[in-house]
């Protein structure tokens, strides 16, 4: 089937007048009418009621006319995706980030992507981590941001960062007297955590472990910003990542923020994508503008 001709029959369908639908098209009428006699000789029904000045629609040529349209669109994604493989920088991105650093890294990362990549379209899903790697697999992302350790079966991994922890607590805190804590510090607290599947929640049971600290088990937050909140009611202690407590966030009042000394607990966050994928060499190349200045990552 002409895919010319369809197009000339659904800019027909549209303005319901032969010659302007050739104008439409830069085409001559005659061209036009030939095409479309055609594509009805070819299918063997009448798609176009012709009268000396009114054009409509058979039942039949207004079905095939929607489905055309469907087509047609169809058409333009397999070329789009083309053109993205040739040169993915003017595509699509599918990325995928999980929630406790979705809102503290995309406002330093997405002015630079855009000056750097400005055809780029970036196309944002915030999932926990298992829910990414599942999309990553299934072909439904492009690449993510992720905490690792990760199953790095299939997957091609670069480092960006390591961000540290900082101890989040009420400004009324024993321990807020102090300009930085060790893990040694927190032991006997009971942490506020995240509920299960947030990795944050793993790196802090594991901080637990080392401190000799144990988790409050008649709460477990959905988010970050909830953690917070519950830090200033005097609720408890809980971990942030760095980013999470540093400019554009806001400070929150009656919570101290408390450094610890080195070695300090982190995560170390990457890009990760499919090892098959043939945008491997873009994604490494676009890891570059997403490794954050040092500075930003210097805990308060």
């Amino acid at each position: 089937m002409n895919l010319r001709a369809l197009q000339y029959f659904i800019k027909l369908a549209e303005l319901k007048h032969f010659s302007k639908a050739a104008e439409a098209c830069f085409v001559s009428q005659p061209t036009l009418s030939t095409q479309i006699r055609k594509l009805e000789e070819e299918l063997g029904v009448s798609l176009v009621e012709r009268a000396p000045r009114k054009i409509m629609l058979t039942p039949i040529g207004e079905d095939i006319a929607h489905r055309a349209r469907h087509v047609l669109r169809d058409i333009e994604h397999i070329k789009d995706a083309a053109r993205r493989s040739k040169d993915p920088a003017t595509g699509t991105l599918r990325l995928g980030i999980f929630p406790t650093l979705a809102p503290y890294m995309l406002p330093h990362v997405i002015p630079v992507l855009r000056q750097q990549y400005p055809e780029l379209r970036m196309q944002l899903a915030e999932e926990k981590t298992e829910i990414i790697l599942n999309m990553l697999d299934q072909g439904r992302l492009d690449a993510g941001l992720l905490a690792l350790p990760v199953d790095e079966q299939g997957m091609e991994i670069e480092i960006l960062f390591e961000e540290p922890f900082v101890t989040a607590m009420p400004a009324s805190h024993p321990l807020s007297d102090k300009q930085s804590i060790n893990l040694q510090d927190l032991e006997g607290e009971e942490l506020l955590l995240l509920e299960d599947g947030h990795c944050l929640r793993q790196h802090a049971l594991e901080v637990c472990a080392l401190a000799g600290a144990r988790e409050r088990v008649d709460f477990h937050a959905t988010s970050m910003e909830t953690l917070r909140q519950m830090v200033a009611a005097n609720a408890g202690v809980t971990l942030m990542p760095v980013l999470s407590v540093r400019p554009p966030i806001a400070p929150t009042e009656n919570i101290a923020l408390r450094r610890f000394e080195a070695p300090a607990p982190s995560r170390t966050i990457a890009l990760v994508w499919r090892s098959s994928s043939p945008m491997g060499k873009f994604l490494r190349k676009l890891a570059g503008s997403l490794k954050l200045e040092p500075e930003l990552l210097q805990e308060p």
